[in-house]
């Protein structure tokens, strides 16, 4: 069976086409800029990548010339677009009334439409999408897997925020989480590599990227997770603020005249690691500086390796224990400092960090000492393969 992987943002589509038989992406890329007349797509295949300059003024446009590049003779990986069995959508969004991955029908649609206040930039996007894959592949079946489903089992008591109930009752203000389809695979790719049922496991899934966010997965369900009604929440990101007294936004407003939607613009793209940083919104430069003795930058990294701590410490409490942590995402793979800074912190749950084994960047491995209480994980996540394993298994 073979799985075309769609991700579909405001001006962009990416995608990959799997091979479920062997799980091999036979074709990625990126479509950039739709909309307007610099419209391009970055296509790879076979090891070789091609930028292909393309004008497409809708994603109907840019699915069907996307398509195309996969039968293209040059580097065509099928012959005919009947190969595709499926199509899996990447969508954010399904509020409460989606708890799993679900075949795409117009009831999906409504709940996408219905939950748009939640996610208004994703959420659009994943409709224009789902409605132009109708449209240039009528015949083929869809699937939905939804950023949010999979934090559908935390608690009500974990979920809820200590305000006004009606507030819950009138317009879904509640926790409802995100990254779910990262944290569900590397959370059942660690019980495969320990070779145990994931039901028997307390796992704390750490991805680390441009956006962060923690979970604490038990029995192989989410728990608890540290991003909120919005990805705004949680542990502090390369712009996001992350967690903040809910008065500095009206004291912001106040003091310097600004509208709601002014602040909330500052705190999701003019915080986190580089509004107290002020440099670059990239780990790795902010990284650098700090070792170099950049004191705002070092303040940076120290706030978000505490913060990511804190959170791995809290999530014992959720689970009544961890028995091992995974770091994923571009930085959770990537920054090994940052990695060493976050398990040092957790000596007291008896994490013992291995700098030999540590030394690793995007490869699967375990990074604690033998005789760490905690194991500690660096896996590479997939979210498209997982995509895909949800679609295959929904169709079938």
């Amino acid at each position: 069976m073979k799985i075309l992987v769609l991700n579909c943002g405001s001006s962009s589509l990416k995608y990959q086409l799997i091979d479920m038989d062997t799980d091999e992406v036979l074709a990625s890329g990126k479509y950039e800029r739709i909309g307007e007349d610099e419209a391009f797509i970055t296509h790879k295949v076979n090891g070789q990548k091609f930028e292909i300059a393309h004008p497409a003024k809708t994603h109907e446009e840019a699915v069907d010339f996307t398509l195309k590049q996969l039968v293209n003779p040059e580097y065509k990986v099928i012959d005919s677009l009947d190969e595709i069995n499926a199509i899996g959508h990447r969508l954010v969004h399904g509020g409460e009334k989606i708890a799993e991955s679900v075949v795409i029908d117009e009831n999906v649609i409504n709940v996408l439409k219905e939950c748009t206040d939640l996610a208004p930039l994703h959420n659009p996007a994943g409709i224009i999408g789902i409605e132009a894959c109708k449209k240039v592949m009528p015949a083929k079946p869809m699937v939905g897997v939804f950023d949010t489903a999979f934090h559908q089992t935390i608690p009500e008591e974990r979920y809820i925020y200590p305000i006004p109930y009606e507030y819950y009752e009138k317009y879904g203000i509640r926790k409802y989480g995100f990254h779910g389809t990262s944290h569900m695979f590397v959370s059942r790719r660690l019980a495969e590599i320990e070779n145990r049922p994931v039901e028997d496991l307390k796992i704390v899934t750490c991805h680390l990227g441009q956006g962060s966010s923690i979970c604490a997965v038990q029995g192989g369900k989410s728990v608890e997770t540290s991003m909120g009604l919005t990805p705004l929440a949680g542990i502090p990101m390369v712009t996001r603020s992350g967690d903040i007294d809910p008065s500095v936004v009206t004291f912001i407003m106040k003091k310097e005249g600004k509208s709601a939607e002014e602040v909330e613009n500052i705190l999701n793209k003019k915080s986190g690691v580089q509004g107290i940083s002020g440099l670059a919104p990239d780990f790795r430069v902010i990284e650098n500086e700090s070792v170099a003795g950049n004191k705002r930058a070092l303040i940076a990294m120290n706030n978000f390796k505490y913060s990511v701590a804190q959170y791995i410490a809290r999530y014992a409490v959720a689970m009544n224990g961890i028995d091992a942590i995974v770091f994923t995402g571009g930085v959770g793979e990537n920054q090994i400092n940052i990695r060493k800074g976050i398990c040092e912190q957790l000596t007291f749950m008896g994490v013992e960090i291995d700098v030999d084994r540590n030394n690793v960047r995007s490869e699967e491995k375990l990074i604690s000492k033998d005789s760490s209480k905690v194991r500690v994980y660096v896996i590479p996540t997939n979210e498209e393969l997982m995509i895909a394993k949800e679609t295959e298994k929904l169709v079938k």
